[in-house]
């Protein structure tokens, strides 16, 4: 029977960068310190909120290895990997697992718009050349195509694949998942203002981009839930909606950057395409950060 690769809260780490758009490691290590601190059950390196989309495939392979030395077993390491290319999903995954991570994020392919079977296919071709578990993951925002229950299914039968991160908000999707599968084919929230109802369901826990600036918070929450105790989870969740609101009011990772930044947390420029923040939800992200009493 597979174990969860953790359960409670993992923060989507953000990259921390420099003016001159390179990697601030010396940032980048104080986040993680400062998240494993706080009591985070794993961290997640090159995701979305990472900016992987914008690194180089050096600089995402240094990137892993930075995190995973800095880490130094404290906690588990989950690697993005993904890739539209399947060939480079395998080659980071094969580098993540060199570089000692504990396991491995997979976005579905982006752009490509793969069907159900191409889904299978790719994810069963990376499984079959790392030894690392597995963690798929589903943004249909972003991607462009999602995982069907009936996928996940077969997708669950392979026991290097533990599980996924669910972002794509369908509550229909996730139950019809929890009846098709197996026990040991583990979820995971991909959305901050859904872990309660999600852990409800039987999530495992959260993939978090608020844990880069409230880590207690979200690990409260998870543990509150994996505890059985949903009436205080709820509360907390429904508590900071205002927070969590602000922090996705565009697109991620642009305001948790943003308040990183705010915060004097040196998370440093995006990368372009990504911006800065408008005027008018700058003002809405301030407020909500003092309001959580995070800026003073």
């Amino acid at each position: 029977m597979r174990t969860p690769v953790f359960t409670g809260s993992c923060p989507a780490l953000v990259t921390p960068f420099d003016s001159n758009g390179t990697i601030n490691y010396d940032a980048f290590g104080r986040l993680i310190d400062a998240q494993i601190a706080a009591g985070v059950d794993a961290v997640c390196v090159c995701g979305t909120t990472g900016e992987s989309a914008t690194m180089s495939i050096r600089e995402h392979i240094a990137a892993v290895e930075f995190c995973v030395k800095r880490v130094d077993h404290r906690v588990k390491v989950i690697a993005g990997a993904g890739s539209n290319d399947t060939s480079a999903a395998v080659y980071l995954s094969q580098h993540a697992q060199d570089s000692g991570a504990d396991a491995l994020l997979h976005v579905t392919p982006y752009y490509n718009k793969a069907s159900q079977t191409g889904l299978i296919r790719h994810y069963e071709y990376i499984a079959d050349r790392t030894d690392l578990p597995i963690i798929l993951y589903n943004v249909p925002s972003r991607t462009g195509v999602s995982f069907t229950a009936e996928t996940y299914k077969i997708l669950s039968e392979n026991p290097k694949i533990n599980g996924v991160k669910e972002a794509s908000g369908n509550f229909s999707l996730l139950a019809h998942t929890r009846h098709l599968c197996p026990d040991d084919f583990y979820i995971w929230s991909g959305n901050d203002d859904q872990v309660v109802p999600m852990m409800s369901l039987g999530a495992k826990g959260v993939i978090s981009v608020v844990s880069n600036i409230a880590p207690e918070l979200m690990v409260k929450m998870s543990h509150l839930c994996l505890e059985g105790n949903f009436e205080e989870a709820s509360r907390l969740q429904i508590q900071n909606m205002d927070l969590i609101d602000a922090l996705f009011c565009e697109v991620n990772p642009i305001p948790i950057k943003t308040a990183m930044n705010l915060m004097g947390m040196e998370a440093g420029p995006l990368r372009l395409p990504l911006c800065e923040m408008s005027e008018k939800n700058l003002t809405v992200l301030r407020g909500a950060l003092e309001r959580a009493g995070l800026l003073k």
